[in-house]
């Protein structure tokens, strides 16, 4: 049995980068001392702003961040693959990349994800956004082999509606797909864990999906209710509210391919962007 445990770190972030990762450390912390060897953050875990101007002018390009370089020493004093779950990274032409970083054990950067698809969205009640004016969309899915060698296929919050990327991960071989979030109140009320189940149910893949939850520093509402799924789309750990907190669930990896062996669903379709097998 190739069995595996994870954590799934629910935050409530602000503005400072500082401050966000301050908040999230003891949770890391206990997560780890848990037994946890994988272990993922929301997105916006580096900083949640929705005020177009701020957030430009706060984002730097990756190279000689010390923000992430201290995410980096987090993985390596705690010994754990760490999925910073998103930062606001610069792009060199007045936008930034929502990007997710996995950190391993060493402190290395194992891959990069830049959230494909952007929030572009008109929810009434006067909640209205617009994620591309301010983000560039990533280009391509990622795969890494992790703990365990464990395949992982990265993805973003609003990503969780375009079932075709996460087809193209079980394609490849994907045994768990993160879903860092921060789901709107409305939506997460919604549809947060149905796509989630829904997601496991197709590709017959573990989904470890963080969220940030409660009233932030900008105003903004996020839903929480942070949650891990197993391959037949049973919600093994889950946190019931908005409050900052974490989950804990042993994987057992074997259960991918029982899943699949059963309900092969996932061979069907088009290929989308499909990820080159980790080596």
């Amino acid at each position: 049995m190739r069995k595996l445990r994870v954590a799934a770190v629910q935050l409530r972030c602000g503005i400072e980068p500082g401050a966000n990762r301050a908040h999230a450390l003891p949770f890391i912390r206990e997560a780890a001392t848990a037994g946890a060897r994988f272990i993922a953050t929301p997105e916006n875990t580096y900083r949640l702003d929705r005020n177009r101007e701020r957030s430009l002018a706060a984002a730097g390009p990756e190279k000689g961040d010390g923000e992430l370089a201290a995410w980096a020493r987090i993985a390596q004093e705690f010994g754990v693959w760490l999925l910073l779950g998103s930062a606001a990274i610069a792009t060199g032409n007045g936008k930034v990349f929502n990007r997710s970083f996995l950190f391993t054990p060493e402190g290395k950067v194992a891959a990069r994800y830049d959230k494909i698809n952007l929030f572009d969205v008109t929810l009434g009640g006067g909640e209205t956004y617009r994620e591309s004016e301010t983000v560039e969309g990533g280009a391509r899915a990622v795969l890494v082999a992790g703990p365990m060698d464990a395949r992982i296929g990265l993805s973003i919050c609003y990503d969780l509606r375009f079932a075709p990327l996460y087809t193209a991960y079980a394609k490849a071989g994907a045994e768990i797909i993160a879903v860092p979030s921060a789901f709107t109140v409305p939506t997460g009320q919604a549809h947060w864990e149905t796509l989630l189940r829904a997601r496991a149910i197709e590709t017959g893949a573990f989904i470890v999906a963080p969220a940030q939850g409660g009233r932030h520093e900008d105003g903004r509402a996020t839903y929480g209710h942070s949650m891990i799924v197993d391959p037949w789309g049973k919600v093994v750990s889950m946190l019931d509210h908005d409050e900052p907190g974490f989950i804990v669930a042993d994987l057992n990896l074997d259960q991918v391919d029982e899943a699949r062996a059963k309900i092969p669903a996932w061979q069907g379709g088009p290929d989308f962007q499909a990820p080159e097998k980790p080596k």
